[in-house]
């Protein structure tokens, strides 16, 4: 499967960090909230919550729950599902 170049920069940019890779990888075909994918991905929740706003930027992965002060759930977009399939090849 060609890979448009779109894809193959995002795959870059998540490959450049190992945070960015950890969390990916920890919301594949999941639905967690960021303790959560702290525990899963053995990072400190501080740096989390900046990884998934760099992620949501590139709109990769997005929040289900938006209004929600405490709790917001986090999942892969579409883009992010086939972006992380594509990082574990």
């Amino acid at each position: 499967m060609e890979l448009s170049d779109e894809m193959l920069t995002e795959i870059s940019y998540v490959n450049i960090s190992k945070y960015r890779t950890k969390v990916m990888k920890s919301l594949d075909g999941e639905v967690l909230i960021p303790t959560q994918i702290a525990e899963n991905s053995g990072i400190r929740t501080n740096h989390i919550s900046k990884v998934l706003s760099e992620l949501k930027a590139h709109e990769l992965v997005e929040c289900i729950n938006p209004e929600a002060r405490k709790g917001r759930l986090y999942r892969l977009t579409n883009k992010g599902d086939k972006l992380i399939k594509n990082l574990k090849e």
